[in-house]
């Protein structure tokens, strides 16, 4: 049966996904931690480039990993992975160390980073059923 009799995409079954795909997902989740941890070390380095830079490589990793799996979850991965590194490094210990200072610059990377990632996360490519043009004549 060809793409065209199946119906719509919404309409068909759920398929597992590959070991490779998984795995895919797991290393972009890493990369985006990585992407999250090196940028706010550089953020408050630099300022304002290394904020710009931070950034930056944030937008390059949500969007390239959504290039590298063709679709949304790719982008999504490294995503997750950025805010959770984010959101632990801006925590404070009982010590009361902190890697985030209380300047601008840290709230410009983390919101900005987080705008970043909705923007990514949402225009990125969307996987498109296989089948002809869904216009009848030429």
């Amino acid at each position: 049966m060809s793409d065209a009799g199946r119906g719509s995409l919404l309409a068909q079954p759920l398929q597992r996904p590959s070991v490779g795909r998984m795995a895919a997902y797991a290393g972009l989740f890493l990369l985006g931690a990585l992407v999250g941890l090196a940028g706010s070390l550089v953020q408050a380095a630099w300022f304002p480039g290394g904020l710009l830079l931070a950034l930056a490589g944030a937008a390059g990793t949500f969007v390239g990993g959504a290039y590298v799996l063709g679709g949304r979850g790719g982008a999504v991965a490294p995503v997750v992975g950025w805010i959770i590194a984010v959101i632990l490094l801006v925590n404070s210990r009982p010590e009361g160390d902190f890697l985030f200072g209380a300047g601008g610059g840290s709230y410009l990377f983390l919101l900005g980073g987080m705008a970043l990632a909705v923007i990514c996360a949402t225009l990125a490519p969307g996987r498109q059923p296989g089948g002809g043009p869904a216009r009848l004549g030429k």
